[in-house]
């Protein structure tokens, strides 16, 4: 598309694309730092710099709604739509941070399961997002992204149920259980952005 043929919407999207596929990348670091803990604590800092960038891209989106464009979405939905995406990289953040808080030696089996459904989640809005510059039905990634939260809960339940049922040391558990849930509200916050989605106001 040359720079004359762009529509006044087309900034959002670039953004809004550019928002969900820098949480994909910190869901990923995430997946490959748990598989690889420790040998790639590294990542933690790769996932800290994710953080920063999603803050940038927010900001930028702030911005543009600011300098009078027309936006393809209300102004609510966008701000919605922009801090769901951003909390979804702040809790992912936040699970790295805890393993260096928390000196974690190994991680657990259940945190690259969640861990894995929080990057499936991120690759589905990625889907329905790019639907917004297109047109096409997002329905089908919105269903997934539904689907993989309930996935998420019954992992995040199973995990901490373990942790007390296991004999575990009283600290792991605390620790544990923190950065369960951390993963439990990343997965949440990706739910977030389907029912803001759905609930949008489409102006483009």
């Amino acid at each position: 598309m040359s720079a004359l043929s762009r529509r006044p919407a087309d900034e959002f999207y670039d953004l809004f694309e550019a928002a969900i596929a820098n949480a994909e990348r910190a869901a990923r670091l995430l997946v490959q730092m748990l598989e690889e803990f420790p040998d790639e604590k590294d990542l933690i800092r790769q996932i800290l710099l994710t953080e920063q960038e999603g803050d940038r891209i927010t900001q930028a989106l702030i911005r543009q709604l600011g300098d009078g464009s027309r936006p393809p979405l209300s102004r609510g939905a966008i701000h919605k739509l922009a801090g769901a995406i951003d909390d979804v990289v702040d809790y992912i953040e936040e699970v790295a941070d805890s393993f260096g808080l928390y000196k974690i030696e190994a991680p657990m089996d259940p945190s690259v399961a969640l861990a894995q459904v929080l990057l499936d989640s991120t690759r589905q809005l990625g889907i329905a997002i790019g639907t917004l510059r297109t047109g096409e039905s997002m329905t089908e990634s919105i269903i997934e992204v539904h689907r993989l939260e309930n996935e998420g809960d019954r992992l995040s339940r199973e995990a901490i149920a373990a942790l007390f049922a296991g004999g575990v040391d009283p600290m792991v558990v605390i620790r544990w259980k923190d950065i369960f849930e951390h993963m439990e509200k990343a997965i949440d916050a990706c739910e977030d952005v389907a029912h803001t989605l759905e609930g949008g106001t489409f102006d483009a």
